[in-house]
């Protein structure tokens, strides 16, 4: 979602840039969820990845092929969301956000133009602003004071800088949108947690390269014990996703043909809210490793949270 990622030999291909404007496991706790009432949330998000990709894996990027891909990401996102004094009917609450990244990547690759053999070792580093994504529609549904069901449509707007020919980008030149659903469990009486959340990004075509990129399904799911402790609440779990694409790659940049990517990963989980005056703190660490990858780079991400709400 944060960052670009590439990859390239014959043997298997790879979606343009190596993946999607969705990172996976990047929506799957309460902390992600729609304010059930009125509301002003300020949130900072900070995410560090690194991964590589089999040798074997082909992917065009910026009209380049990459093979033996080893990539360095960071972005920082600052997320504002409003949830105003609306709601449609009883138990419906409506909220919209924004999320604004500065994003760094560092790759190195073996790269070759698409029309030629011969490779050469490159790397390639950028930092700037990454795809805005804006969240105009987020409704929330409150089954029971311990049930909550959330909804959202999310656009990634094309802001990043992208540049044909380059290894990194923090932009992907091509809009992206995506219903998410979710559902989320969290008693106050014995401090579980239980939520999911499932969504598909829907590509639109890159017109540098006329490439559109398959779609992408995501399933994320996360189990937290909350307990009393530091002067507020901490939260001990794990969360686990699985990633796949759905759909083929096409266009006249897509010179490697249909394929599906896939990613399957998780990891521990560690969450704390507290109260100052009339602001809530809720803060989130979680750490995700991808167990197992198909045309996609394999690595970790530490993801971490902290926002206000007032």
């Amino acid at each position: 979602m944060l960052f670009t990622s590439i990859a390239c030999s014959s043997l298997a291909h790879a979606e343009e840039g190596g993946s999607g404007h969705y990172m996976p496991g990047s929506m799957a706790s309460s902390i992600d969820g729609v304010p059930a009432t009125e509301t002003v949330i300020a949130r900072i998000n900070y995410l560090t990845y690194s991964g590589s990709f089999d040798k074997d894996v082909v992917v065009p990027i910026a009209g380049l092929a990459a093979t033996e891909v080893d990539v360095e990401s960071q972005a920082l996102g600052l997320t504002l969301l409003w949830r105003p004094p609306v709601e449609f009917a009883k138990g419906w609450s409506y909220a919209m956000s924004t999320t604004i990244p500065y994003v760094t990547i560092d790759v190195t690759a073996s790269v070759s133009d698409v029309s030629k053999s011969i490779g050469a070792r490159k790397s390639s580093s950028v930092s700037g602003i990454g795809d805005i994504i804006l969240m105009p529609l987020m409704l929330n549904y409150t089954i029971t004071p311990e049930l909550n069901t959330n909804f959202r449509i999310s656009a990634y707007a094309p802001t990043g800088n992208y540049e044909v020919g380059r290894l990194a980008n923090t932009g992907k030149n091509f809009w992206s949108f995506e219903p998410t659903a979710s559902l989320i469990y969290l008693s106050p009486k014995t401090g579980r947690e239980f939520s999911t959340y499932g969504g598909i990004t829907f590509n639109q075509t890159n017109s540098a390269t006329d490439y559109k990129s398959g779609n992408q399904a995501h399933i994320e799911s996360t189990f937290i014990q909350h307990l009393p402790m530091f002067g507020g609440v901490a939260g001990f779990g794990a969360t686990a996703f699985w990633y796949q694409q759905i759909s083929g790659d096409s266009g006249s940049g897509a010179k490697y043909g249909d394929f599906k990517a896939r990613s399957i990963g998780g990891g521990p989980t560690l969450f704390y809210s507290a109260k100052t005056g009339n602001t809530d703190i809720v803060a989130e660490l979680k750490w995700l490793h991808e167990f197992d990858t198909n045309r996609r780079a394999k690595g970790d991400t530490i993801f971490f949270k902290i926002l206000a709400k007032f």
